[in-house]
């Protein structure tokens, strides 16, 4: 009986053990994922309220690869994530998330400030619940994943389509189905960082759960800022 109760005491210590490391790794998506956010509404104020970098960075051919090269960046990421440290993972997410503020920057132009802050509200109280939804279900949502993506994929492709369509009927279809893609992709990432967490913990390798979580909080920041910009296509007041 005694040697039970030892070993029903240790599984209860490893239990909390892997709990607050969860916890502890949770709190690092989110913060990592804040800072980057803060940079890039920082960037993406600071271009978007200077006219002559407006007409540098969106004039003519220039303007293309101010707005792919994010995406070049976020392919790049998955190349190299292995090859980098901790810190320099974080390094390159933080310079990602700058240069999403460049890209973004033209929403500061094109809708007013006070709408600009009114979607973000929005998008923030909509991302709060849906991943608090994501992390806490008890559903396995792992399903969702495969349909999700293609969806994402879909999105880019009609995206670059409508660049040289510019049709305002497609682009209020693309804002509509993005918002329901990318608040489904915020519940299934959350729940899937968590579980990726809980699946690696037991073997203690702190600069992959470093690596972890700041993959992770690209992935959340991605959902989060996706779902703003698809909001604020028909949601924002335009000046």
């Amino acid at each position: 009986m005694a040697q039970f109760d030892t070993i029903r005491t240790a599984a209860g210590a490893r239990s909390a053990q892997i709990d607050a490391g969860l916890r502890a790794h949770m709190n690092k998506v989110y913060g990592t994922m804040s800072i980057g956010m803060l940079l890039t509404f920082a960037a993406a104020w600071a271009v978007g309220n200077n006219a002559s970098m407006m007409n540098v960075l969106f004039t003519g051919f220039t303007r293309y690869i101010v707005m792919f090269a994010p995406l070049i960046m976020v392919f790049a990421f998955g190349a190299v994530i292995n090859k980098l440290s901790a810190a320099g993972a974080q390094l390159f997410f933080y310079a990602f998330a700058a240069l999403m503020g460049i890209s973004i920057s033209y929403i500061f132009v094109v809708f007013t400030d006070f709408s600009i802050a009114q979607v973000f509200l929005t998008t923030a109280i909509a991302f709060a619940g849906l991943s608090l939804w994501g992390y806490t279900t008890k559903k396995d949502i792992s399903g969702w994943g495969s349909f999700l993506i293609m969806g994402v994929i879909g999105l880019i492709v009609a995206s670059i389509i409508n660049i040289f369509l510019g049709s305002p009927a497609i682009m209020f279809a693309i804002s509509i189905i993005g918002v329901l893609i990318f608040a489904g992709l915020t519940a299934y990432d959350t729940q899937d960082i968590k579980n990726e967490y809980l699946a690696h913990a037991h073997h203690g390798d702190s600069e992959w759960l470093g690596k972890s979580a700041i993959m992770g909080a690209l992935r959340l920041y991605l959902d989060f800022i996706n779902m703003f910009l698809f909001l604020l296509q028909f949601m924002g007041n335009r000046d």
